[in-house]
């Protein structure tokens, strides 16, 4: 993500990827999208659960991403589950598609964000999924770190 944190409007983010997945590397893509799409997500509309990226013909494409409709388009809405092709340079989706071919290694989106032009930018992780001792040893850890905070904002 760019440095400037102030001109940076984030849409949604995909909470529940840091939990299910162990972040490897990350890439900030733009995303095609149609002028619907755009309107729906200024209003904030969209539900990243559950989405994911896969490597097509030299592409990378990424799926399930709800964006509802937008009231207003109506003929020229866009249906809402499209697959929405992300805009990388090839010798990034060639970096991509070494880091995806490893074992257990896939492509999640952590966030959806407009960048300080107002283009819609996507946060792309390769991440391995955690098993289901990691994902009680961060949770442990988190709470650790927290009862921890609290110990010391009482001194």
């Amino acid at each position: 993500m760019p440095e400037k944190k102030s001109d940076i409007k984030t849409i949604a983010t995909n909470r529940k990827a840091r939990h299910e997945y162990e972040i490897i590397d990350t890439v900030e893509a733009g995303i095609a999208l149609l002028g619907s799409e755009v309107k729906s997500l200024r209003d904030g509309k969209v539900n990243m659960q559950d989405s994911h990226a896969r490597i097509e013909k030299g592409e990378v494409i990424l799926y399930h991403v709800h964006i509802p409709e937008y009231k207003q388009a109506n003929l020229n809405n866009h249906p809402e589950y499209r697959p929405k092709k992300l805009l990388l340079h090839r010798a990034q989706i060639r970096k991509l598609q070494r880091q995806v071919e490893e074992k257990g290694m896939t492509l999640v989106p952590l966030s959806l964000y407009f960048n300080e032009k107002n283009i819609v930018k996507v946060q792309l992780a390769v991440a391995r999924g955690k098993r289901l001792y990691d994902k009680r040893e961060s949770i442990a850890k988190r709470d650790a770190d927290r009862s921890l905070q609290r110990e010391l904002k009482r001194r």
